[in-house]
């Protein structure tokens, strides 16, 4: 007697906790920079052209972008972000902040405000620079303006709730200034840095994914350089690191080939998910 085979089906992929979309790996001027005629800024290869540094994050059904850079408009029709639940801003710099009017659009869709979350000095910044948005009077802007409820939150917080999702912010030196990254489950993501104190160092360790800025080979004032990342690497021991706010040092594929294993370049669109 013929026993009668039945295929078995494929076991189904664990859905992911949580995807991120590198809208912009570059530095403040982008890449390629105006008027340079060097290897990258002349490549063809479009990992090398890189919008400014921002990231859109979905975890669950929540929509999360990490600032509002001023390529935000063409970001999100790339990435065809189709709402947003918040933002959560790294700091105020204008590279992070400049694209904060393209908010409207998404203002339209849903129909409802936005809450975006940053530290003392950001949520000061945004106040002055857009007191239109966040000191609105009864006299009527003629395009509209964005509609956002801004959250200002202590950095050394234990945890943040940001649209149902709890996020720990991660103080860090920008310079003079504090920047913050943010951790999010297993995911951490730390831009524009030159130096991460022990504290916040303990609230990254046990990560799966890390995005880390590194702006060139040279030292640098207020971001790490590849040195000074690496170390940050070897210390936090993370399963993968990408890295991000990138100038025109980086040839994407000369340098794919250089570094550790586990350690990659971000690119404009690229994907991370765990």
């Amino acid at each position: 007697m013929r026993v009668k085979k039945t295929a078995s089906k494929p076991a189904k992929k664990p859905k992911p906790e949580w995807e991120l979309t590198i809208l912009g790996c570059g530095t403040s001027t982008g890449v390629p920079l105006m008027f340079c005629d060097c290897k990258v800024c002349r490549s063809k290869d479009p990992r090398n052209h890189r919008l400014r540094t921002s990231a859109w994050l979905k975890t669950g059904a929540k929509s999360l972008l990490i600032d509002a850079s001023t390529d935000l408009r063409q970001q999100a029709m790339s990435a065809r972000i189709p709402r947003l639940d918040a933002i959560l801003f790294t700091h105020p710099h204008a590279d992070h902040v400049s694209g904060i009017d393209e908010v409207r659009s998404f203002n339209y869709i849903q129909k409802q405000r936005i809450p975006a979350f940053g530290n003392a000095w950001t949520c000061r910044e945004l106040r002055v620079r857009y007191p239109y948005i966040f000191e609105p009077t009864d006299k009527v802007e003629g395009g509209g303006i964005p509609l956002i409820d801004l959250h200002e939150f202590d950095s050394h917080a234990a945890s943040l709730d940001v649209a149902g999702v709890p996020v720990t912010p991660i103080a860090l030196s920008h310079g003079s200034a504090e920047c913050i990254g943010y951790r999010v489950g297993s995911f951490g993501y730390v831009t524009d840095c030159n130096a991460i104190p022990e504290s916040s160092l303990e609230r990254l360790r046990g990560l799966d994914t890390l995005v880390l800025d590194c702006l060139r080979i040279a030292p640098h004032g207020t971001h790490l350089n590849l040195e000074r990342a690496l170390e940050v690497i070897r210390n936090l021991r993370p399963k993968r690191t990408v890295l991000t706010h990138l100038g025109h040092d980086f040839d994407y594929r000369e340098w794919s080939k250089k570094l550790p294993r586990g350690v990659a370049l971000a690119y404009d669109g690229l994907k991370l998910r765990g």
